[in-house]
């Protein structure tokens, strides 16, 4: 056993043996993995080795499908089969909003180039005449995947790596991680068979490792704690059963049919598949708890729990119901075991939190399908710097320290029950909220306020009346909602609205060395004092990692103001980045202050007038004109007994200020504003009115336009750029040039649906980009959209269609910022 390896892997089930896989490929030679029992014997061993397709995610479908077509060449690679049947997988709806979902995820998988097709109840049963269909609207079909044996593609994963040089060692235990400021010393101890468990012996030895991978499925939370981090990957029990065989099965199977795919009836929470003449059901069921909160116990190995029969009554059922064959059919086997989830259900993929060259792979729920694109990807991050798609939504830092055990463990079960719900791109998830909440939000419920999710803060989606429900609200097209945010759209347009903005990340930024670190970090220039930018850090790629608004309050004092949903994210990037360059730039402070400010955003032609009323100055007539407060400066003003940090900037593209406060002044400030406001019609706005309106300004937004998969310049923001001067990644950023561009579209959509910001975008019949933001347009009375496209097709004017609904909508590029693009309205002098 090595002792000294460039890379070492910790578990070995299917997604830590792809992963040594592809760093081994990618071009390490000192790649190691230890496993402490057999391979597969976590929830490799008992998974159903499903491989769908289906995701919303951009990011996840790109996992899923190069692990797809990666799974195909093994064979020819390694000489053993991975198990792969190549059936297909059927997804039926039974409603048409269901078939709305699959609409909006069929227009998703084509801007990842995944192919599918649509299929009707009589197509259906012609091919598959044991299915019933009279009570389906269709079916999207997925006919280049199916089902694999996860012991035979694991295997084969191990053994292609075995033949790169990858050393798997089993029945060895990690015990203990230590950074020593340049590599890791893992400690690992051996373990041996002891009346079938698996105890530690006396044999140890310490492995050092420039890198180091944990894959350590549900056994996370074991490794969260050596690592001494937060992890919220804990399992939750999932069950299926197998049946015996069924005769009409067997008989439709011998007169030379082909194998039934994978039958999905997301309506009834389950999908079933053949297995030997039977039928295997899996379900997503309510009520299925989370087990090993808190590490799993010793005595536990390929081992699983209780089936409960009755928490899946209703779901088998249901599968008699759709295979009437079935039913006389007894029950063969029964599995019920950990898999392990996250909140969002989306892996934990990426740099652990706060260590260097400690690399995470994480809560995957559908590891199976996940493991080939992960081991891909990941190893693109490790070896290359970054990978060719976005992996910022599969980053482990979306979850900040606020983040508990009992948080994961409920929004993990949560997120199991909620795997075959309606995904409705407005959905808001109930479970543990309200958490984290700005001092205002009681005011601003009682006002009617509906509230969404980001990174645990409650944050307004819009306000409507007295007894409306978000939840039934939602849909596919425009939701019961829609004229509330309409409404709040026009009231910024044309008067003056507030939208509570205290979920931005705060940063403080300060020390002799901050601004030669700053000047370095980011590429645009650096405002002067009293002065904003609007600048970006780059990867080293010279892609976008971070959008910054930087406050300039001092010579070497700067505060820093970031989206809300990466805080965690955006502070660990930025403490390395002045950890590093501390030599160079010598001494830098930097400060989480998000939660020490609040924040309002006041905003529209009346919002002057309305901070006129409580603003307390000398000369409190000329205290917000032009001449004393330009467009891009910030000052320190009073609002009442309320000191504010006041900036004058508007994401909606309207005359407007963030006011920043002493979070603990911020019901003070509401009263003062909402009384102000009553005499100049002030309405309550919430993140979708905003989200449509920056959109008519062409405001890109950070994970959707913006992101690690595109620079600056492709983003079409030469005027943050200053390339007179040296900053992180500007060698990358030139030398990338524009491979895509960013570009603004108005659409003459569906009279009842907008784009969400995932639709594929068409020239003819030549799919030319996608779509990041979708919504709808108050000034011109129709949809838009942002999106990226090919270089050859962003010229204005251009004609496109945006897939919605299965149909392609007109749509033409339009001039960047077609609202005001002369900023005559947000530099309005009074």
């Amino acid at each position: 056993m090595k002792t000294q390896v460039k890379a070492l892997v910790v578990g070995g089930g299917a997604v830590g043996t792809s992963i040594a896989y592809h760093l081994a490929r990618a071009g390490w030679d000192d790649v190691m993995l230890l496993e402490r029992d057999e391979l597969t014997s976590g929830s490799t061993w008992h998974a159903a080795g499903l491989l769908p397709y289906f995701n919303m995610s951009f990011a996840t479908t790109h996992i899923h499908d190069y692990s797809i077509r990666f799974y195909k060449t093994l064979e020819e690679e390694t000489g053993l089969n991975a198990g792969f049947a190549v059936v297909g997988n059927l997804r039926m709806a039974q409603t048409q909003e269901r078939m709305d979902e699959y609409m909006l995820y069929a227009s998703t998988a084509e801007t990842c180039g995944v192919p599918y097709q649509w299929m009707t109840p009589d197509e259906i049963k012609t091919k598959w005449p044991l299915i019933r269909t009279d009570d389906l609207k269709g079916a999207l079909y997925h006919h280049t995947d199916g089902y694999i044996n996860p012991a035979d593609v694991t295997m084969a994963m191990a053994k292609g790596a075995r033949q790169r040089g990858v050393m798997i060692e089993r029945k060895w235990q990690v015990d203990a991680f230590h950074w020593t400021g340049s590599h890791w010393e893992v400690t690992a101890t051996k373990m041996a068979e002891k009346g079938g468990n698996l105890v530690p012996t006396d044999e140890q030895v310490v492995v050092t490792a420039e890198h180091v991978v944990t894959a350590s499925g549900n056994h996370a939370q074991r490794t969260a704690q050596m690592l001494g981090i937060k992890m919220p990957a804990i399992p939750v029990e999932h069950q299926f059963i197998v049946m015996e065989q069924d005769p009409s099965l067997v008989k439709f199977r011998a007169e030379g049919n082909v194998e039934h795919p994978v039958v999905r009836d997301a309506d009834a929470q389950s999908y079933v598949r053949e297995e030997r003449g039977g039928w295997i059901l899996g379900v997503y069921e309510k009520g299925a708890p989370v087990r090993f909160e808190y590490g799993v116990p010793d005595s536990f190995r390929a081992d699983l729990f209780q089936l409960d029969l009755e928490r899946i009554e209703d779901q088998y059922m249901a599968m008699i119901h759709r295979l009437p064959s079935c039913e006389n059919s007894g029950l063969k086997d029964d599995f019920n075991g950990p898999i392990c989830y996250t909140p969002d259900g989306n892996p934990l993929v990426g740099p652990a939190p706060g260590l260097r060259n400690m690399w995470l792979a994480e809560g995957f729920s559908f590891g199976i399908t996940a493991a080939g694109g992960t081991g891909y990807y990941l190893a693109q991050l490790m070896v290359e710097g970054e990978a060719e798609i976005d992996m910022a939504s599969l980053d482990p830092k979306r979850y900040g320290d606020w983040m508990t055990t009992e948080f994961a463990a409920r929004k993990n079960e949560e997120a199991y029950d909620h795997v075959y719900v309606l995904h409705h791109p407005d959905e808001e998830r109930p479970a543990c909220r309200p958490l984290r909440t700005s001092p205002a939000y009681d005011r601003q419920a009682a006002r009617g306020a509906q509230f969404g999710w980001v990174n645990g803060w409650e944050r307004p989606n819009y306000f409507a009346p007295e007894g409306f429900s978000d939840h039934d609200s939602r849909s596919f097209r425009r939701g019961g909602w829609w004229q509330y945010a309409v409404d709040e759209a026009k009231a910024i347009r044309e008067g003056v609205g507030l939208v509570d903005a205290t979920a931005f990340t705060k940063h403080l930024v300060r020390g002799p060395g901050a601004t030669q670190f700053l000047d370095w970090f980011t590429c645009n220039k650096l405002p002067s004092i009293g002065r904003i930018n609007l600048t970006y850090a780059l990867t080293g790629h010279g892609t976008t990692r971070t959008e910054y608004t930087i406050v300039r309050l001092g010579q070497d004092e700067y505060y820093l103001v970031s989206a809300g949903a990466w805080t965690a994210y955006d502070a660990d990037y930025l403490r390395k980045a002045i950890e590093d360059k501390a030599p160079e730039f010598g001494y830098v402070e930097c400060h989480d202050v998000t939660t020490q400010w609040g924040v309002f955003a006041i905003a529209g032609p009346k919002s002057r007038d309305v901070l006129n009323e409580i603003v307390k100055d000398a000369d409190p007539a000329t205290v917000l004109s032009n001449k004393r407060y330009p467009w891009l400066t910030m000052r320190n003003i009073e609002l009442g007994m309320c000191p504010v940090r006041a900036i004058r900037v508007a994401y909606t593209g309207e005359l407007g200020w963030e006011l920043h406060h002493p979070i603990e002044m911020q019901n003070y400030l509401f009263d003062q504003l909402e009384k102000a406001g009553e005499a100049h019609g002030l309405k309550l706005v919430g993140a979708r009115a905003q989200n449509w309106l920056r959109q008519e300004k062409s405001y890109r937004a950070f994970g959707n336009e913006l992101g690690r998969d595109a620079t600056p310049l492709e983003a079409d923001l030469p005027r943050f750029i200053d390339l007179t001067k040296d900053f992180h990644g500007k060698a990358q950023l030139e030398k990338t040039g524009v491979r895509s561009k960013c570009v603004t579209v108005l659409i003459d959509g569906p009279a009842d649906a907008d784009p969400w910001g995932r639709e594929a975008l068409y020239h003819g019949d030549t799919r030319v980009g996608r779509l990041t933001s979708g919504g709808y347009s108050v000034a011109f009375g129709k949809s838009i959209g942002m999106g990226y496209v090919t270089p050859e097709f962003a010229a204005q004017g251009t004609k496109l269609k945006v897939k919605m609904l299965d149909r392609l909508w007109e749509a033409e590029i339009v001039e960047d910022s077609p609202y005001d693009p002369k900023n005559a309205r947000i530099r309005a002098d009074g």
